[in-house]
């Protein structure tokens, strides 16, 4: 994917939430995308998505402007949503549902994906019947069930406490291993971008602009918790905190 001089605002231009941004999203590429708040790091991603469209320049996916949303792009949220009246499966299976697949297909479709996601057994559970973190595991499912070309995060784990958080980096980590797909992870985290990223876009307060693009420069398939002890992570983190630090106590 990639954007060319893209500026989104809002309110007839008096909010200007991201401007001039040029970015390539390389194929089979974690992206991860960290900045302060109300830099327009959701906004980015709901144009990636198509879901809304920049006020100027374009958004192109495969050399084909982005108009509208994409079946190859696929969109992950903080908070799971979830369909509270229906079971796990039924949730994994509601865009396949929507796509037009026939039923008599869901289940060799949903099935591995749960097991991928840890959640083979809890097919026929409802969703107040699971932690937060297996419902975000049931919402990757969902994602990654539709088979997207790319898969776009938004703080997914930013509501879960921190030894659930780490669990599913490791997990989703190992799936982007195991699947090799491309991937754009809005963080606030500047841990979970460099654990996770192959590269890191850091953006300036509002109106978002590209500060840098930094490579993460940790070999695949990576240890989490080694990568965290390395001098690599260790640099990284220290100068996105020095670039962000200014940024943050700013917005």
């Amino acid at each position: 994917m990639r954007l060319e001089r893209a500026t989104r605002t809002f309110l007839d231009g008096e909010v200007v939430a991201f401007q001039d941004l040029d970015l390539e999203i390389r194929p089979n590429e974690s992206l991860c995308v960290v900045g302060p708040s109300g830099c327009g790091k959701t906004t980015l991603l709901r144009c990636l998505a198509g879901l809304i469209q920049p006020t100027e320049g374009n958004v192109y996916l495969d050399g084909q402007p982005v108009k509208k949303p994409s079946p190859n792009v696929v969109m992950v949220f903080q908070h799971f949503g979830l369909f509270p009246w229906k079971t796990v499966f039924d949730n994994v299976a509601y865009g396949l549902k929507l796509r037009g697949t026939p039923k008599a297909k869901w289940a060799e479709l949903v099935r591995p994906h749960l097991e991928l996601v840890g959640l083979g057994a809890c097919e026929d559970l409802y969703p107040y019947q699971l932690s937060g973190g297996m419902q975000q595991r049931a919402g990757l499912a969902r994602a990654l069930v539709l088979n997207p070309a790319v898969l776009l995060m938004d703080e997914p784990f930013g509501s879960l406490d921190a030894q659930t958080r780490e669990l599913l980096q490791e997990e989703l980590a190992r799936i982007l291993e195991r699947e090799q797909r491309t991937l754009v992870f809005i963080t606030h985290s500047i841990d979970e971008a460099i654990v996770l990223g192959d590269r890191i876009v850091v953006m300036s307060t509002r109106p978002g602009r590209v500060r840098e693009i930094l490579d993460v420069d940790v070999p695949r398939p990576r240890d989490l918790q080694a990568t965290r002890h390395s001098q690599r992570y260790a640099e990284l983190r220290q100068h996105i905190w020095a670039e962000l630090r200014p940024e943050v106590a700013a917005a």
